[in-house]
């Protein structure tokens, strides 16, 4: 794999931003209706973005990345969705951002090498399994089960709403491997896909059409001691600082699926008539815009701030609260964006097919995804002791 950038550079997120421009309005975008309708995208999509270094970005150059600082990572997730215009691209896609984080901080040398490089040339697919059909936010209250049996670690249990799960070829799973109950007894797997007594059923969703989302089963699956992720017992401070990373990537998907709704109202507005003149010349819908790019401009600056805050080292619980408020603030701005769009399209705005109307059907899953509104409202007032 070559990449065609050099992330060392912050000069380089313009080309960054526009070789992802290029690379979602040409290869994503015409297809993703298309797409929808048959419930998945190409596995080949995965080679392509490759190709391009973009699933590597923000990954150890000796495991085939390419380091990047936050900032440079945003441009990546802001592009794609911008001008893929689909949640669903994006969240299968990149699951390998959920997935690997883990492998590359707690896994040894050798499981690092064997899984890695693989995922980010395009080869594999890799995924994360925390939530569960009894529970999602409470991550303390789960209850699938690793116990020790030799050399192996045998698996029992489910996981459910799991993105990437049915093409998964890797699975870093939440087990609990000690106490019965809360976090201490909680430890990270890495689950081969491939695994004898590991099931997958497909889930069908409101949105996110082409991206597979599954429920999985774990019927006495056994994987190799080699494969705990850090020390046994400490998975659940790993899980929360990944949690982190994901909602920051949250928070830049919906402003770039914001973005993409102002994109398809503006120009809607700029050739659509009514009454014998175009909508943008009537007040009201110059205004609507207006408020959609007030909310977008805000949360862009926002984002900008916190990345700059985590390139600069500045991740403690000031910056983890921070964090959580960004993405509520994000979503929000996604969700009023969409509405807006689909208003001033009118019955276009209903019609499958436009942007505006498939980013609409995605709003909530992002507002529950990586922690609910009111789950990253409490976490925020834990962090600033409120």
């Amino acid at each position: 794999m070559t990449n065609a950038f050099d992330a060392s550079d912050m000069s380089e997120r313009g080309m960054l931003y526009d070789m992802v421009r290029r690379f979602a309005t040409e290869q994503i975008a015409p297809h993703v209706t298309a797409w929808d309708e048959a419930g998945e995208f190409p596995r080949q999509l995965y080679r392509q973005a490759a190709e391009l270094g973009l699933l590597g970005i923000g990954y150890p150059q000796e495991l085939g990345g390419t380091p990047a600082t936050h900032s440079l990572r945003a441009a990546l997730w802001i592009a794609l969705c911008r001008y893929g215009g689909s949640g669903g691209v994006l969240a299968s896609l990149l699951s390998h951002n959920i997935g690997l984080p883990p492998v590359v901080l707690l896994g040894s040398q050798a499981l690092k090498q064997q899984v890695v490089p693989d995922v980010l040339a395009g080869r594999k697919i890799a995924a994360l399994a925390i939530t569960e059909p009894g529970g999602g936010s409470d991550v303390a209250a789960l209850r699938t089960r690793a116990r020790r049996d030799g050399d192996d670690f045998v698996i029992d249990g489910e996981k459910t709403f799991i993105t990437s799960g049915v093409r998964a070829d890797w699975l870093t799973v939440a087990v609990r491997t000690g106490e019965e109950k809360g976090a201490s007894g909680i430890s990270l797997l890495l689950v081969p896909g491939d695994s004898a007594g590991l099931s997958r059923s497909p889930l069908q969703k409101m949105g996110w059409q082409c991206s597979d989302t599954a429920h999985l089963f774990f019927d006495g699956v056994r994987v190799p001691a080699s494969h705990l992720l850090g020390a046994e017992g400490q998975g659940f401070r790993a899980i929360m600082q990944n949690f982190n990373g994901e909602r920051l990537g949250i928070a830049c998907g919906a402003l770039g699926f914001a973005q993409a709704c102002y994109d398809e109202a503006l120009g809607w507005a700029q050739q659509r008539k009514t009454f014998g003149v175009t909508l943008n010349q009537h007040q009201v819908i110059r205004h609507k815009l207006v408020d959609m790019q007030q909310r977008i401009r805000s949360t862009e600056a926002w984002l900008n701030t916190v990345a700059v805050r985590a390139d600069d080292g500045d991740t403690g619980a000031d910056w983890v609260g921070e964090v959580c408020v960004l993405k509520n603030h994000a979503t929000q701005t996604m969700q009023f964006c969409a509405d807006t769009a689909v208003q001033i399209l009118g019955g276009m705005g209903f019609m499958r097919g436009t942007v505006s109307e498939r980013i609409y059907r995605e709003v909530k899953v992002l507002t529950i995804g990586g922690g609910t509104e009111e789950i990253m409202k409490e976490l925020a007032a834990s962090q600033w002791r409120i």
